[in-house]
C-alpha cells in the first residue's frame, strides 16, 4: 500500500497544540457555514458535505449502535482477518501504551471487531461508544479515518478538528483498507488511533506496514490451503487419465495434469459449464476445499434457449445437468446481437455501436460481458465476442418474426430497434 498524495493530515515539525485549535475554529466556521482563513483539505471537505447531507449533528454523539456479542463473535469468525489479527496486534504490541494509542480493525461494513493497545486509551474510546461492535461509518458517526477510508477507498488520517463530530476533536485516527489478495474484495479497515496531541508522523508509516503485513499473511495462507487441497485430492489426481484441473473455491489453480499451468480461473459453480483455454468445455466436480476441472467429450453440446415472449429468461441445457435464469434487458439484448452475428462474432466497438449507438462505451461493454460470463459459465469467446462452437442458441420470440417481437421493438439498442423496419424471420 501506498501513501501518497491528501493522506497526511500533519508535517513534521507541526505544531500540534496550536494546530489543534487552527482546525477546531475551522471546523465551527465552515459547518456553521461561515468563513475560514483555514479551508479543510479536499478529503475532509468531501466528508463533510457527505456528513450534513446525511443530517448528523456535530456537536453530540450522534447514536452509537452496538452489535451484541453472539454478533460480534459471528462475524469474527466470518471474517478471513480471524487469520491475521494476531500479527496485526504484534505491531503495536511493544509500543501501544509508551505511545498512547490503540490499533482498531474492522469488516468491510465499519463494525469495529478487534481493538488491542493501550488500556488508557481503549478506556476512553470507551466513552465515545468506540467499542467493539460499535458501526463506525460516516452514516453512522460522521467523519472518522475508519468510515471515510471505506467511502473513499483510499487510506485517511485526520487530526482533531477534521472529525465531524466535536466530541472526536481530541483524537487523531489514521485507516487505511485492507484486501484479500486473492480477489481484491474488500475485507476490512486497519486504524491506529489516540489523543490529538500524541500523533506522530511515523503513524502513517506504522500503518501502511500493519496492512502490507497482514496482506502477505493472507496470500501465505492461501499458499498453504492450496497445499492441503493437492494432499487431499492427491488420491483423487493419481485415479485420473486425461487433462483436469484442481483449483480452490475461489479458482486459484493448486495443480495441473495434461495442461499448461496457469494461475487461475473463472470461479467454478457445478451447474454452469466453463470454457478453460487448453482444455475446452469443462465440467466441475466439487470436492472438499476446491473443485475439479475435466474436459468434455469433444461433442458435447452446450444448448441455451433464450426466451423473449416475456421478461427475458435464460435455458441452459448441459450434457449432466439443466438449469434456467432470468436476465437482465442489456444481457438478453447481448446475446441476441451475437446469435444474429453468427460465427462472426462482433468486436467490442461493434457491440458498442449495437447497443449504444456509439464506439464509446467499450468499457461498458466488456463489463457487461463479464457479468453475462458469470450468470452463463463460460459460452462466450473474445476477440471478437461470439458462442463457443460448443454452444448452440435458439430463441423463443412469442411471435413468428423477429421484427415483430415485443422485446425487440422496445429494445433500447439502435441495431435491434432497427429490426423492426426489416423482414426479418427467426432463423
Amino acid at each position: 500500500m501506498e501513501i501518497v498524495g491528501d493522506f497526511n493530515a500533519i508535517e513534521p515539525g507541526t505544531d500540534l497544540s496550536r494546530y489543534a485549535r487552527d482546525l477546531v475554529r475551522m471546523h465551527d466556521a465552515v459547518i456553521g457555514g461561515g468563513l475560514s482563513p483555514l479551508r479543510p483539505r479536499a478529503i475532509v471537505a468531501r466528508s463533510w458535505s457527505r456528513v450534513l447531507a446525511a443530517g448528523l449533528n456535530p456537536e453530540h454523539a450522534n447514536t452509537r449502535a452496538v452489535l451484541d456479542i453472539d454478533e460480534i463473535e459471528r462475524r469474527r469468525r466470518d471474517s478471513h482477518l480471524a487469520e491475521v489479527v494476531g500479527e496485526l496486534t504484534q505491531v503495536v504490541s511493544g509500543v501501544a501504551d509508551a505511545s498512547q494509542l490503540m490499533m482498531v480493525v474492522t469488516d468491510a461494513d465499519g463494525v469495529v471487531l478487534w481493538r488491542h493497545g493501550s488500556a488508557k486509551v481503549r478506556g476512553r474510546a470507551d466513552s465515545l461508544g468506540f467499542r467493539e461492535g460499535a458501526d463506525w461509518t460516516e452514516q453512522t458517526v460522521g467523519t472518522n479515518a475508519i468510515g471515510t477510508a471505506l467511502t473513499e477507498a483510499a487510506p485517511v488520517q485526520l487530526f482533531s478538528g477534521e472529525h465531524f463530530e466535536q466530541h472526536q476533536h481530541p483524537w487523531y485516527c489514521t485507516a487505511a483498507p485492507i484486501h484479500d489478495p486473492r480477489s481484491g474484495e474488500l475485507l476490512g479497515i486497519v486504524d491506529i488511533s489516540g489523543p490529538a496531541m500524541t500523533l506522530h508522523p511515523t503513524i502513517a508509516a506504522l500503518v501502511a506496514t500493519a496492512v502490507r503485513m497482514a496482506e502477505a499473511q493472507l496470500w501465505r495462507h492461501h499458499e498453504n490451503r492450496l497445499e492441503r487441497l493437492r494432499t487431499t485430492a492427491g488420491p483423487t489426481l493419481a485415479a485420473l487419465t486425461g487433462p483436469a484441473l484442481l483449483v480452490d473455491e475461489h479458482g486459484w489453480v493448486a495443480q495441473a495434469s495434461g495442461i499448461a499451468a496457469t494461475r487461475r480461473i473463472a470461479v467454478p459453480r457445478p451447474e454452469r459449464t466453463l470454457n478453460i483455454p487448453g482444455l475446452g468445455m469443462c465440467a466441475a466436480e466439487q470436492l472438499p476445499g476446491g473443485w475439479l476441472i475435466r474436459p468434455h467429450s469433444p461433442t458435447t453440446l452446450i444448448r441455451l434457449e433464450l426466451d423473449l415472449s416475456g421478461s427475458p429468461t435464460i435455458a441452459v441445457t448441459g450434457p449432466e445437468s439443466g438449469w434456467r435464469s432470468a436476465l437482465s434487458t442489456r444481457h438478453a439484448e447481448i446475446l441476441l446481437l451475437l446469435h444474429l452475428c453468427g460465427s462472426n462474432g462482433m468486436s467490442v466497438t461493434e457491440l458498442s455501436n449495437a447497443v449504444y449507438g456509439d464506439p464509446d462505451h467499450a468499457v461498458a461493454v466488456r463489463a457487461e460481458v463479464s457479468r453475462l460470463r458469470r450468470v452463463l459459465g463460460s459460452v462466450l469467446d473474445s476477440r471478437p465476442y461470439r458462442f463457443t462452437e460448443s454452444a448452440r442458441l435458439t430463441l423463443q420470440l412469442g411471435a413468428d418474426r423477429l421484427a415483430d417481437c415485443d422485446f425487440v421493438r422496445r429494445a433500447t439498442s439502435p441495431a435491434l430497434r432497427a429490426l423492426t423496419d426489416i423482414n426479418t424471420d427467426t432463423t
